[in-house]
């Protein structure tokens, strides 16, 4: 079954559903994911994608409709990423730990035609859907109209829509702490190159590695499904993440690739105590989403052995555009350690330039915004031009990341814009004071932020956790940072906690610690 409408403008190029479904011929007896729950070989996803593309298309949808995704990663969600891009639908995932009416939002913002989750989940954001028309697809509905009777009476034969480079895609939603709902929109062409540059960066998978994806795979874990099935990988999918129980799985599992953000790799090495090698089976343990302290970097190098690889990127650049490898981190540590600071190079077809307040390129060595411009640039927010006029300009995405980028071409970010402190007249990066605070003993986690001062105008704060049986001393932090920092960049008030609050992607929400600082103040900055 095809669409007969008319396809958006741009030159015609390979559906990476297409591409999918080639590799699933190949490997039809292979792997193709698992889980806890349940698993299917290559020929299974190809067949059930093709069932599923069908079945939409015949319930009602039309090419360029949303398909909604409000499910704990499982295989399924697979599946329904395949058989959008075989059908031209879009696929437009839901974060798993969205509240029910935040789900009514982006339902609402989405226009979503139907929307694939479980019973209970329905249950609970059904009363938050402005649109009673909206279909919803249940996991686990009555017999005769869930998700396995659908497929059941559909077709496994499905010929991919042919696709151009500007057609819609993906509705990315963002986890940015500015509160309003963004969706990057993600086109064919997008993901066509995102494919392009995880093949070309030459530390992939190929078949009979094992990929851990542990994140939720609706969002930046899932940048990896495409990729990992057109090399005939098995992609395992974890339900949850708790320290013991993911080392247990991923030995069991024998997984040789993975990507975390660092701070579930701070709670590894918290959890293995300098244990060599927990993991022996991992080839790449990947990481990225948020900065980490180059001291934790070498202790993960200890632990993991030689195979942390880094990546910069975000929705809007659909994934990475920088890399720092795995050789690049033996190099870094065996002779220039600064570089365990950077987020690599740009990738072959990404480019990424360092830029005043003009847009002008800096020379090398100085502080800038990273703007990104290349076939895996976003198509905007969708239905918000007014926030897409303001990071997407002349076709280059405006990160707001500060940087800079050495003789060799690293970047080194340095912060947000919206992060930094400026005390006294002084710019003071957070990433930098932390970067510090965790080299050392006592601390586990650190976040560093602007609290408002009569005399400085803003001045630094940090709420620190410390590691288990670590005693509060904000005196002898305050020595340790006076060793290796200047006067300016000391924290000035400095409050221990039990923990620090995390978005659903593990970043911490350095805007929700800030937050009772300024809350009777006017304005965020002083």
């Amino acid at each position: 079954m095809t669409s007969t409408s008319t396809p958006p403008p741009g030159s015609p190029i390979p559906n990476v559903g297409a591409l999918v479904a080639r590799s699933c011929r190949a490997h039809a007896r292979l792997p193709a994911v698992t889980s806890a729950a349940r698993s299917i070989t290559y020929g299974e996803l190809e067949q059930r994608s093709s069932r599923l593309a069908n079945a939409l298309l015949s319930g009602g949808l039309a090419r360029g409709d949303r398909v909604g995704i409000y499910l704990h990663n499982c295989v399924e969600i697979v599946e329904i990423e395949i058989a959008c891009y075989k059908a031209g639908l879009v696929k437009a995932p839901f974060n798993a730990r969205l509240s029910p009416r935040e789900v009514g939002e982006i339902a609402a913002n989405s226009e979503a035609r139907i929307i694939v989750t479980t019973a209970a989940r329905a249950e609970a954001f059904r009363p938050h859907l402005g649109d009673p028309g909206v279909q919803l697809l249940l996991l686990d509905g009555p017999a005769g109209s869930d998700y396995e009777s659908r497929l059941a009476r559909a077709s496994a034969h499905f010929e991919p829509v042919a696709v151009r480079e500007h057609e819609l895609a993906v509705l990315h939603y963002t986890s940015g702490s500015s509160g309003v709902l963004k969706a990057a929109m993600q086109t064919f062409g997008n993901r066509l190159a995102q494919l392009r540059k995880f093949l070309m960066r030459g530390e992939g998978m190929q078949a009979g590695h094992v990929l851990g994806l542990v994140g939720p795979i609706t969002h930046a874990s899932g940048m990896q499904l495409v990729p990992a099935l057109c090399t005939g990988a098995c992609i395992h999918l974890f339900a949850q993440f708790e320290p013991a129980g993911f080392i247990a799985e991923m030995q069991q599992r024998r997984v040789t690739h993975t990507f975390m953000v660092p701070t579930m790799i701070n709670m590894l090495l918290a959890e293995v105590q300098g244990r060599y090698r927990p993991l022996p089976d991992l080839l790449r343990l990947g990481y990225g989403a948020a900065p980490m302290a180059p001291t934790r970097i070498l202790q993960a190098m200890d632990v993991f052995g030689p195979v942390l690889s880094q990546g910069y990127g975000a929705g809007e650049t659909t994934s990475g555009v920088c890399g720092l490898s795995a050789l690049d981190h033996l190099q870094a540590r065996a002779a220039r350690p600064e570089r365990l600071a950077s987020c690599g190079r740009p990738f072959l077809e990404s480019i990424v330039e360092v830029v005043d307040g003009d847009g002008n390129p800096l020379p090398q060595g100085e502080v800038g915004e990273i703007v990104v411009s290349g076939p895996d640039v976003f198509a905007g927010y969708w239905r918000a031009p007014d926030l897409t006029a303001e990071v997407l300009r002349n076709g280059r995405y405006h990160t707001g990341d500060l940087a800079r980028m050495d003789e060799e071409g690293f970047v080194y970010i340095v912060d947000r814009k919206k992060d930094m402190v400026i005390s006294g007249g002084f710019n003071v990066y957070p990433s930098e004071v932390e970067a510090v605070l965790y080299r050392h003993q006592a601390v586990q986690d650190a976040c560093v932020f602007a609290i408002p001062d009569d005399k400085w105008g803003e001045a630094v704060a940090a709420h620190i956790v410390l590691k288990p049986g670590a005693q509060p001393d904000p005196g002898a932090l305050d020595r340790f940072c006076a060793e290796h920092l200047g006067g300016f960049k000391r924290p000035r008030h400095i409050e221990f906690v039990e923990q620090l609050p995390k978005n659903p992607n593990g970043k911490v929400m350095r805007k929700t610690v800030q937050a009772p600082y300024w809350s009777n103040l006017s304005r965020k900055v002083n």
